[in-house]
């Protein structure tokens, strides 16, 4: 699948899950119960032991039933590095000409981090496939409103204080898709196993993007 294809199965989706965790022994059941719950976008962060493997044991596991990318990528080396291991796009918290640049030569999706409108707009002109817009915390949906007021053409994907009760504000603000982390991917229920509790979570925020756009 290349980037169009990619992009357009995000879009689809609406929620990229951030995976996060201290290990990764958890993070195949982790990315099932995500799963289960309707999002079939999954982002592993590279700040994660091990995360390479298991991007590939996940790319062998679920083929092209998920669409699975490497986050917190911060330089074309790692990019390139993700890429081999199997991630069909790459995020970064960072804004670099370089990581795009790998991204478009092995036809994966760049989706890299910019915060203010000049940043956003050299993003797209560089050729990402989708701006993350890190970190949206004290943004809020307005922010994405009315940056895509002159810059109608980007295609933003806000992160960073994202949450069940504005997830829905965001793409009636016009984001293409949003992410979310710990809100989503609740360390308690891993640690305790409570893949249901995880599928729960997944579904709510699936039902608050796909009713924000109907």
């Amino acid at each position: 699948m290349r980037a169009a294809g990619i992009v357009d199965r995000i879009v689809a989706c609406g929620v990229v899950a951030i995976v996060r965790l201290k290990s990764p022994e958890e993070l195949i059941d982790v990315a099932a119960a995500i799963k289960a719950g309707g999002i079939d976008v999954l982002e592993f962060t590279m700040t994660t032991p091990g995360a390479l493997e298991v991007i590939r044991d996940a790319s062998r596991q679920f083929g092209d039933t998920m669409i699975l990318g490497a986050g917190t990528v911060l330089d074309a080396e790692t990019a390139r590095l993700a890429i081999s291991a199997g991630a069909q796009f790459v995020v970064s918290p960072n804004l670099r000409r370089e990581t795009i640049v790998m991204c478009q030569r092995y036809g994966v999706a760049a989706l890299p981090g910019a915060f203010t409108p000049t940043e956003i707009l050299s993003a797209w002109e560089w050729g990402a496939d989708l701006v993350k817009v890190f970190p949206a915390t004290a943004l809020g949906p307005k922010y994405i409103s009315d940056v895509l007021a002159p810059l109608p053409q980007a295609r933003l994907v806000p992160v960073g204080g994202v949450n069940a009760d504005n997830a829905g504000a965001f793409i009636r603000a016009g984001a293409a898709a949003v992410g979310v982390g710990s809100n989503l991917v609740d360390t308690a229920a891993v640690a305790r196993k409570d893949w249901e509790h995880l599928s729960s979570l997944a579904a709510t925020y699936r039902a608050a993007v796909d009713g924000a756009r109907s």
